[in-house]
């Protein structure tokens, strides 16, 4: 866990703002609502939030990342920085009406990925909202880097990246959470050559009733 942030911290710390522009196709929210993002980062969905009316919590363990979205937290007055890890949420149980986790569980490795559906079911309210993306195997940057754990790989930076498959993505939050699961694809084309981009894209409400929550 601190290698992580460690590793996230040296490349915040080299290259700045890694995610520009705007995040699109976001879930609709409800004006006024508390939504808790997970590896907030230098902050591009976590602005788009705070245009949409809804109050933000953006989590995040790097403290050059924190450094860079500060500033716009202050600026757009309804936007708050935790410094904290999402595999041990500092919240009260049913803190938060929504979670957006945007291409952060997939930097987890495996045991990691299980754990953290319990753990973001447990602060979330009522049937709250769950918007989960994480990239497909059908990306073609799948299989690049080094093999660490089945269809994770970890490049020179030290940041590992899980490439899902659907069926994945439905059995990590299965019995906590019922919603949708589809496959995002499009292309980009770098000096002349064309690549399939692909991402899955997760709509969950946490399941009605009472959670068995694994211990430890």
């Amino acid at each position: 866990m601190a290698d992580d942030a460690v590793h996230w911290d040296n490349v915040y710390r080299k290259q700045g703002r890694l995610w520009g522009g705007s995040s699109r196709d976001l879930p609709e929210l409800t004006r006024g609502s508390l939504v808790l993002e997970i590896g907030c980062g230098n902050g591009r969905t976590f602005a788009t939030l705070l245009d949409h009316g809804v109050e933000v919590i953006g989590i995040d363990f790097s403290l050059h990342a924190a450094g860079l979205i500060a500033p716009l937290a202050l600026q757009k007055g309804e936007g708050h920085i935790v410094i904290a890890d999402a595999r041990h949420l500092p919240f009260v149980a049913g803190s938060f009406d929504a979670v957006i986790a945007m291409h952060v569980i997939g930097h987890l490795a495996a045991c990691d990925r299980e754990r953290i559906g319990w753990e973001l079911a447990r602060v979330l309210s009522g049937e709250g909202l769950l918007w989960f993306t994480g990239f497909s195997q059908e990306d073609f940057r799948a299989g690049k880097g080094c093999t660490v754990e089945p269809g994770t790989y970890e490049r020179k930076t030290g940041i590992r990246t899980h490439y899902f498959t659907e069926g994945e993505v439905r059995e990590l939050f299965s019995g906590m959470f019922e919603g949708t699961v589809d496959t995002r694809r499009w292309t980009i084309r770098v000096r002349g050559t064309v690549f399939p981009r692909a991402e899955i894209v997760g709509i969950f409400r946490k399941s009605p009733g009472p959670l068995a929550f694994p211990e430890g």
